[in-house]
């Protein structure tokens, strides 16, 4: 697949150039540009952001740091991303049985998006919301203070929308 940014996101790249004198502090601004215009940054992606914002930044730096963000597909998703925090509080909270209802209900495993594309089930560390948990992230909102119950509505809401 030939990478390239959207035009809107080229035109974001531009304006974001002057403002990171350290070419290395655009690579989470450029991997997010790509995962927005894609849906994922694999490789290929990372190869192409190493490209464009080029020395001193390798493919080796732009991919350490896509792998050590949970916040970057590396692999296509469904519509519905759901991430489950796994981290201690979540866990003590109770974020395993969430775990187990999202899969139970979307008859998938950790980590496999369903046949129509709807759906992805994610185990993460660390949603940054320890206070609230359990806590899931589906897309770009937060569900917190879960019950099996609670995500079996919100789940019930996806379904509709799909």
């Amino acid at each position: 697949m030939a990478y390239q940014f959207s035009s809107d996101s080229e035109t974001r790249f531009q304006k974001l150039i002057p403002q990171f004198p350290n070419k290395r502090s655009l690579i989470l601004p450029c991997l997010f540009l790509l995962q927005r215009d894609q849906g994922f940054v694999d490789h290929d992606g990372m190869q192409y952001i190493a490209d464009r914002i080029g020395n001193p930044v390798s493919l080796a730096h732009v991919h350490g740091v896509a792998t050590f963000y949970t916040m970057y597909n590396k692999k296509p998703v469904g519509k519905f991303h759901i991430q489950i925090c796994a981290n201690i509080s979540c866990y003590l909270a109770g974020s395993d049985s969430i775990t187990e209802k999202v899969c139970e209900k979307l008859n998938l495993e950790k980590g496999q998006t369903s046949k129509d594309k709807l759906f992805t089930v994610d185990e993460v560390q660390c949603l940054g919301a320890c206070g609230f948990g359990p806590v899931a992230q589906i897309n770009d909102r937060y569900y917190e203070n879960l019950t099996p119950e609670k995500i079996d509505q919100v789940l019930e809401e996806l379904g509709r929308k799909g």
